[in-house]
């Protein structure tokens, strides 16, 4: 079978498993998040953290439910870490520097999972378990909170209310993710990923040294990490080491982890606004961008000319040979297309084109399918863009299921998609422009020039993964790119609140014969350009001095 074909073939199992998925999960979830049912464990929780799960909130109420949270997190996982040397567990690893601390709490609580360091050098199996994995399903929880919060803006009229933040954080990790992570971690443990609480084992000498390997609890982290597209490794070399992802079977398993939320997540969607076809119009563009990135990866993969790379049948520097480059391909693209940030293949060494694709779909407000959460309120804040351009263009005022968009709302989504590109952009120059932080790249030109902005847009963008040529382990990228990672995480929610807080005050607008059918796939067209068009024009000048100058120049 040729590796083409291979590759092909896993892409149609993997759109095979994703659709059967996608209507019990999905309807599962919107059951979940309108339930006035509190199970015993819930009831518990609640108690501990002196919450009232019946309490409706408004906008800013939930806001500050959602930052108090994650502050207090932050704290939590930055302490665990300093006092890492005299903990119990610590596979005799000392405490870790301030600044590394910072960056990795901000990055486990953002969602990003962004590590500049080597996990299995430096994070003994309290802080793995104990504060990473924890961090893992909240912040998943939280991202999936936020976008079920502004779901109920588009339903509800005259309220203001968009429910319970403590309520949802709860459900969303008890009856989503806690479930599907156990099944999912038996699977991994039965494709042989490893699952213990060993030590540090001399395995042989190689080159004169010894070979020391860590054991862990890894499936159980493997799994959440890609459920809840967080993406941060057990070790350095990610879902690349054989502890972490077996073999090709795991690996396509761990693709459809990734992206199996995200996507029923438009179900849940459409379930908990009244009509399903509006889901299927967000699922529908989601699916055409994240089919086309694939089937551009692969091409670029593949096809890459030269003599060494038309022997090993495309480019294979940097990848795994369990999985080729269609399977590497394949977790590229999903993991970038998402916030998860979790890599099987060695990003830096891939082709021009195909670093660029993979940078360009994080640059995308990862949306296709997007994050946990964040996807799908990603997704929704580019469809009321959408909206109002068709409005401009017909001179009518713009809706978006049954509420009006005006002033108020185009000005809370314009805010939100200015924020990440600013903070990529921003820092990636400031970066450039001092004399210290270029040291940090292993390669200079367009190619090193790509390094440091993929690294502020994996940041920003809550991904986590990186290009790998970087030394990110210094005081400016911990710092900065832990800065990145926070603002680029709550601040759009402050935005994504406001607008469902303002939508859920509207009385719905009953449709006429002018308004723009947003169920119709002339407006996933539409929704799909806008999406490119925005992205293009902010992010061009900066793609020409990386990925698209090295690429034309191969």
């Amino acid at each position: 079978m040729s590796p083409v074909l291979a590759g092909v073939l896993q892409l149609l199992a993997l759109v095979v498993a994703l659709g059967l998925s996608y209507r019990p999960l999905g309807d599962y979830m919107a059951r979940v998040y309108s339930s006035e049912k509190h199970y015993t464990p819930e009831k518990w929780i609640y108690r501990v953290i002196g919450a009232n799960p019946d309490t409706e909130m408004r906008w800013p109420a939930y806001l500050r439910g959602v930052l108090a949270f994650s502050a207090v997190s932050v704290l939590f996982l930055y302490l665990l870490q300093r006092v890492q040397g005299v903990l119990p567990g610590s596979l005799g690893f000392v405490s870790i520097d301030p600044d590394q601390a910072f960056n990795t709490a901000a990055s486990f609580v953002a969602n990003t999972n962004w590590q500049s360091y080597s996990g299995e050098q430096a994070m003994g199996h309290v802080v793995q378990t104990g504060g990473l994995a924890v961090q893992n399903f909240v912040s998943a929880a939280v991202g999936m909170a936020v976008a079920v919060a502004l779901v109920r803006g588009f339903a509800r009229s005259r309220s203001g209310e968009l429910g319970n933040f403590w309520a949802d954080l709860v459900r969303g990790t008890v009856r989503v993710l806690l479930p599907l992570a156990v099944v999912g971690a038996l699977v991994l443990v039965a494709c042989g990923a490893i699952q213990n609480f060993s030590g540090i084992h001399e395995v042989g000498q190689f080159g004169g040294g010894a070979q020391q390997w860590n054991g862990g609890a890894v499936a159980s982290q493997e799994v959440i990490k890609e459920l809840g597209t967080n993406g941060g490794g057990y070790f350095n070399a990610n879902s690349a080491h054989p502890f972490e992802n077996p073999n090709g079977l795991s690996n396509l398993f761990e693709i459809y982890l990734i992206l199996v939320i995200p996507f029923a997540l438009t179900r849940t969607f459409g379930r908990m606004v009244g009509s399903l076809k509006q889901g299927y119009a967000i699922l529908g563009t989601m699916a055409v961008i994240w089919v086309g990135f694939t089937a551009l990866m692969m091409w670029t993969e593949f096809a890459h000319r030269g003599p060494a790379l038309e022997i090993a049948g495309g480019a294979m520097e940097g990848k795994e040979t369990r999985f080729g480059i269609a399977g590497s391909s394949l977790f590229a693209v999903a993991t970038t297309l998402t916030s998860t940030g979790a890599v099987n293949s060695f990003h830096d060494s891939y082709t021009g084109f195909g670093g660029g694709i993979a940078m360009l779909g994080m640059q995308l407000g990862e949306i296709a399918p997007g994050g946990v959460g964040s996807g799908l309120y990603g997704m929704l804040i580019m469809a009321v863009i959408a909206v109002f351009i068709a409005g401009l263009m017909v001179g009518r005022t713009p809706e978006y299921l049954g509420k009006k968009i005006g002033t108020r709302e185009i000005k809370f989504a314009a805010c939100y998609i200015l924020i990440t590109p600013a903070l990529v952009l921003c820092f990636t120059a400031l970066a450039m422009a001092l004399p210290t932080p270029p040291h940090s790249m292993t390669n200079t030109g367009a190619h090193g020039f790509s390094e440091i902005l993929y690294a502020y847009t994996s940041g920003a963008n809550n991904n986590g993964s990186a290009f790998g040529g970087l030394n990110a382990d210094t005081q400016w990228f911990n710092s900065t790119v832990g800065i990145a990672m926070l603002l680029g995480r709550f601040l759009p929610m402050v935005f994504v609140l406001a607008l469902a807080g303002s939508l859920s005050e509207q009385a719905p607008v009953p449709a006429t014969a002018g308004t723009l059918r947003t169920e119709k796939p002339l407006f996933t067209g539409l929704l799909v350009g806008t999406i490119l068009i925005i992205t293009g024009l902010t992010y061009f000048p900066a793609l020409a001095l990386g990925p698209l100058a090295e690429g034309l120049a191969a």
